[in-house]
């Protein structure tokens, strides 16, 4: 089992979220994400200045086993993309809490991000989908 960042917050849906503290956020999918997905080989990337809800599709990762939605954790609008996973997706394998983030957004309503889910309570989570 992974260790999961505790200083990062995580949706149900399995993206993760890192407070930047100059007022944006960023947002990549968790290591339980990448390892179900498997070797990702394509990634579409929201675009620069688009309004995002959360809850709502943003992006698109593509594997050798399947394609999956990536749902927005929280509203606000894309700052920045990770355009390092054009030419290497597989970063989201090798290093998904770091190299392998996906996009960073200025949230527009910060309660938003206190309503995710702590490290204890996404793998507590993980963990009672495992076992069903």
């Amino acid at each position: 089992m992974t260790t999961i960042p505790t200083e990062l917050r995580y949706a149900s849906s399995h993206e993760w979220v890192r407070d930047n503290g100059d007022g944006t956020v960023t947002v990549g999918i968790t290591d339980h994400a990448q390892t179900q997905l498997g070797d990702v080989v394509f990634v579409e990337l929201p675009d620069v200045g688009q309004e995002l809800n959360a809850g709502g599709e943003c992006a698109v990762i593509e594997s050798v086993k399947a394609a999956s939605d990536i749902y927005s954790p929280i509203s606000g609008t894309v700052t920045a993309v990770n355009e390092q996973l054009e030419d290497a997706p597989e970063s989201i394998n090798e290093a998904c809490y770091s190299d392998g983030w996906i996009f960073t957004l200025t949230p527009g309503d910060d309660t938003e991000l206190d309503a995710l889910l702590n490290a204890d309570q996404y793998l507590a989570s993980t963990t009672a989908t495992d076992n069903t």
